[in-house]
């Protein structure tokens, strides 16, 4: 036979589950409400995977790199050239846009699970 154990909860969810059981016994009716509960957590699945990750933040770079090669090119053809400090840096800009991505320390990611 299974260890059984006590569980104190207010009055009035008490109440509640007396309620909406219907047939079946307080155990019952709150192993069913915790076995429904993880079954939907699990199919929801509100996680993203490392190489999705990588892959939308390459995509954000791919777009980002567009959109700089838009502007300047429309810049060019409307007769508006920028200064030569400018286009060196929109150079490097562009340079650090297109580095591959690279995996975080293990510090990097405690970091971001902290926030």
């Amino acid at each position: 036979m299974s260890e059984k154990r006590m569980l104190v909860v207010p009055a009035e969810l008490v109440k509640k589950l007396d309620e909406n059981r219907g047939d079946m016994s307080q155990a019952d009716f709150i192993n069913f409400l915790i076995d429904n509960q993880l079954k939907q957590v699990s199919k929801n699945e509100h996680y993203v995977t490392k190489d999705a990750l990588g892959e939308f933040e390459q995509g954000i770079k791919d777009l980002m790199r567009n959109f700089l090669e838009f502007v300047v090119s429309y810049g060019l053809e409307m007769g508006k050239y920028p200064a030569k400090g400018d286009l060196e840096e929109l150079s490097q800009r562009l340079k650090g846009v297109e580095k591959p991505l690279q995996v975080l320390e293990e510090e990097e990611l405690s970091e971001i699970e902290q926030r």
